[in-house]
């Protein structure tokens, strides 16, 4: 079997699980949080509060990168599916015009933004080689099925557009206008985790990683009104068809 295709097959097995990637990084954190305020420590509150900085626009940017794209998808593709690979047309205009695998990468960025706002080099750059290795599989049995499915359209859409990393030239806008009610819809438990991340860490450096700084009472109202929106949101989800949007 040839290394692409064994890439292949361990992808699709990793594509089942790739909701809960973020869960298997939780032992990690938590010895990086339990490790303090390294950056802070050793090269001074200034450089600390610029690193948490880019951290959380790290978080947001990724975040922001994965609304553009779903926003402007149809029904169909660009899911949360886990039992196999689903696509009922190929999306090659708007965000993917620059770039094959926005989704993926917009994870990617908020997975590292998380891991630097632990203030971790360490824990960054592990993760950054595990988000390789487990993405690279899963970009693999995609590329593998949507070849099969749509043949040349594919191939001529991936040959002119990067795999991962964009292509500012050639955007050809989206032939769908932007639908927020599919936003809320499909993104609201990315948003959710993001904020929720980023405020166990920042509990995590205070009660446990022995931070001499006060806890900022603004996380405990950011993670309130968060967790409001959140129940809001599966609330109108499960008894209320407004988050519907045809064809989305």
């Amino acid at each position: 079997m040839l290394i692409r295709d064994q890439m292949a097959k361990s992808g699709d097995r990793l594509f089942r699980w790739r909701s809960y990637l973020p869960l298997a990084f939780m032992p990690f954190i938590l010895w990086s949080v339990l490790q303090g305020e390294q950056i802070e420590t050793q090269f001074g509150d200034l450089t600390g509060d610029l690193i948490e900085g880019l951290a959380i626009l790290m978080v947001a940017a990724g975040e922001a990168l994965r609304i553009a794209t779903v926003g402007f998808v149809p029904r169909g593709t660009s899911g949360r599916n886990t039992t196999g690979q689903i696509a009922s047309v190929l999306n090659t205009t708007g965000i993917y015009s620059l770039v094959r695998n926005p989704l993926y990468l917009g994870n990617c960025v908020m997975y590292l933004g998380v891991a630097l706002f632990t203030q971790s080099a360490a824990l960054t750059l592990a993760m950054a080689m595990v988000l390789l290795f487990y993405y690279e599989r899963i970009i693999a049995a995609e590329e593998a099925f949507l070849a099969e499915k749509f043949g040349v359209a594919y191939t001529d859409w991936a040959a002119r557009t990067p795999a991962f990393v964009p292509r500012l030239s050639g955007w050809v806008r989206s032939d769908m206008t932007f639908s927020l009610r599919s936003v809320i819809r499909r993104e609201h438990p990315s948003v959710y985790g993001a904020v929720l991340m980023l405020f166990l860490v920042e509990l995590g450096l205070h009660l446990l990683g022995g931070s001499v700084e006060p806890f900022e009472p603004e996380w405990l109202w950011i993670m309130a009104a968060a967790s409001v929106a959140e129940i809001a949101v599966i609330f109108i989800k499960k008894r209320t068809q407004l988050l519907n949007a045809p064809g989305r």
